[in-house]
């Protein structure tokens, strides 16, 4: 190939190179660059994922993860100012605020699921869960088929009471449910004698029971569970570049081992506000998930 052939390659390559640099930003990376401001939504109670502090400020093991993302988010767009703005939401309205704009990313406890998929996308699963239920050590209750004939609290906008309705055990049990706002609120009604048992995730169970006023008068039914659920952060469906964004962003720290270090920070050592440590280590299920970074949802 002669100089001037070199010379003409070269050009076609970089020109080449320059139009996939430049490729048209869409869906949430561009509404961040034409507003320049960046929203995540958050929980206020779902210890130890996103949860307020002693400062009102949310914190948590998914609040990282998630701001991992934002600062990725600037990179991308070359955007170091680039604004951030916090919104809390409930379980209820997590997704509705996701699809009309109000939130960009969704950072808490939400069950990556097969359904909700139809409706948003997921980032690589961070955490994977056991339904089962708290209750109070002097109930009697030892089962979940203990629960016939009881109330119990939940959250609404969760999984939780409709598993409970199929699951074998259960399923021809006479159960009454009340929903709850929020966690907090479902575990005070059970604290307070309104409900019976708490029925969500073991590990939002064990951060509330970590963090309330007497820890050893509650236990978690550990020897069955309604369901095992992948955790993830929720964003918005159809936004490819944003997709690839956080997979990229959250599939690079848990290939590189750093997701050990923010796990044991927050599940195998004291957490604020009051210093207690969950001591929940890692199951061989969320050991496999960092392994092998994925978005499958359960059915």
């Amino acid at each position: 190939m002669n100089v001037l052939g070199k010379i003409t390659w070269a050009l076609l390559a970089l020109a080449v190179g320059t139009a996939v640099g430049a490729q048209e930003l869409t869906g949430t990376l561009k509404k961040a660059k034409d507003t320049g401001a960046f929203t995540i939504g958050y929980r206020e109670s779902s210890i130890p994922f996103s949860y307020l502090d002693d400062k009102q400020q949310p914190i948590g093991y998914a609040m990282e993860l998630c701001m991992k993302v934002f600062e990725a988010v600037k990179g991308e767009l070359k955007m170091p100012n680039l604004k951030l703005n916090l919104q809390p939401v409930t379980s209820s309205n997590r997704i509705p605020l996701l699809q009309n704009g109000t939130i960009d990313l969704e950072c808490g406890s939400t069950t990556n699921s097969v359904e909700r998929q139809k409706q948003v996308s997921f980032g690589p699963t961070y955490f994977v869960i056991n339904v089962t239920a708290a209750v109070k050590k002097n109930s009697g209750i030892k089962a979940l088929a203990d629960l016939n004939g009881k109330t119990i609290s939940t959250t609404a906008g969760t999984t939780s009471v409709p598993l409970l309705r199929q699951y074998d055990k259960t399923k021809n049990a006479d159960i009454k449910s009340i929903d709850a706002k929020d966690h907090a609120e479902s575990f005070l009604l059970m604290t307070q004698g309104r409900t019976a048992a708490f029925v969500m995730d073991d590990i939002l169970l064990a951060g509330l029971i970590a963090n309330s006023a007497s820890p050893g008068d509650y236990m978690i039914l550990t020897s069955e569970s309604l369901r095992t659920e992948p955790y993830s952060m929720m964003l918005r469906k159809d936004d490819p570049q944003f997709k690839a964004l956080v997979d990229k962003t959250i599939g690079g720290v848990m290939k590189s081992g750093e997701i050990d270090k923010l796990y044991a920070k927050w599940f195998t050592s004291p957490i604020p506000p009051k210093n207690v440590n969950m001591n929940f280590p890692q199951t061989a299920a969320i050991k496999a998930a960092f392994a092998t970074p994925n978005d499958k949802g359960v059915e």
